[in-house]
């Protein structure tokens, strides 16, 4: 896995959300285990997993939103929902 790529995903760009790119470090512990997850995993990649991870926590923390749950789940499970 190549490191954070901050340009437009074009599969991202394809769902009929808005995105809204923003740029972040991440620790380098945190990269190598993203990078080997990917290389496990090749149906995710980096988008999908910080994704997932923040819809997570949100939701953890009690956020409660039928998009968020949505994008969470999509992202977990490789599923699309469309209104």
């Amino acid at each position: 896995m190549q490191e954070l790529n901050y340009d437009d995903d074009p599969i991202v760009l394809k769902q009929k959300d808005e995105v809204i790119s923003f740029k972040c470090e991440l620790h380098e512990n945190l990269q190598k285990a993203m990078k080997e997850f990917v290389e496990q995993h090749p149906n995710w990649d980096q988008y999908r997993i910080l994704q997932a991870a923040i819809a997570g926590f949100l939701m953890q923390k009690g956020l409660q939103n039928r998009d968020l749950t949505r994008l969470y789940i999509g992202n977990m499970f490789s599923m699309n929902f469309n209104n």
